[in-house]
C-alpha cells in the first residue's frame, strides 16, 4: 500500500461511519469526535455500517490522501461504537487493510529448531 510509514499513529472510529462522506467529512469526525488533529499526519480509518469497506484518511504534508477498500468477502473486524475510539499499530494497521483480525492474530506454532 502507498502511504504512511511505519510507526504512524492509527486511530479508529469505532461504530460505523457513513461512508458517503468525503476528505471534509472525516476530517471533521477526526477533530470533533475523535479529538484529534486531522494533519498531524496520523491515519484516521472509518467503517461502513455492513462492515466490508473501511476508508483510510491521511495527511501527507501537502494534502489529504483518502484510502477505500472494499471486500469481496468477510467484514473487517472493528470495535463496537461503545467504544469511541481506539489507537492501533502501524503492524495491526497492516493487517487490518488486508481484512485480517488485528485483535487476535494467529501467531502459528514457533519455527522448528535445526540441529
Amino acid at each position: 500500500m502507498i502511504g504512511p510509514g511505519v510507526g504512524v499513529r492509527v486511530y479508529l472510529a469505532c461504530g460505523h461511519t457513513d461512508m458517503r462522506k468525503g476528505i471534509a467529512g472525516l476530517a471533521a469526525i477526526a477533530q470533533d469526535v475523535l479529538r484529534q488533529r486531522p494533519t498531524s499526519g496520523a491515519v484516521f480509518a472509518f467503517r461502513g455500517r455492513r462492515g466490508d469497506r473501511i476508508k483510510l484518511l491521511f495527511w501527507d504534508g501537502q494534502g489529504f490522501c483518502l484510502y477505500y477498500k472494499i471486500l469481496d468477502r468477510g467484514r473487517f473486524p472493528w470495535p463496537s461504537a461503545s467504544a469511541g475510539s481506539a489507537r492501533l499499530t502501524s503492524a495491526q494497521m497492516a493487517m487490518l487493510w488486508e481484512g485480517m483480525d488485528w485483535r487476535r492474530p494467529d501467531w502459528g506454532a514457533p519455527p522448528a529448531r535445526v540441529g
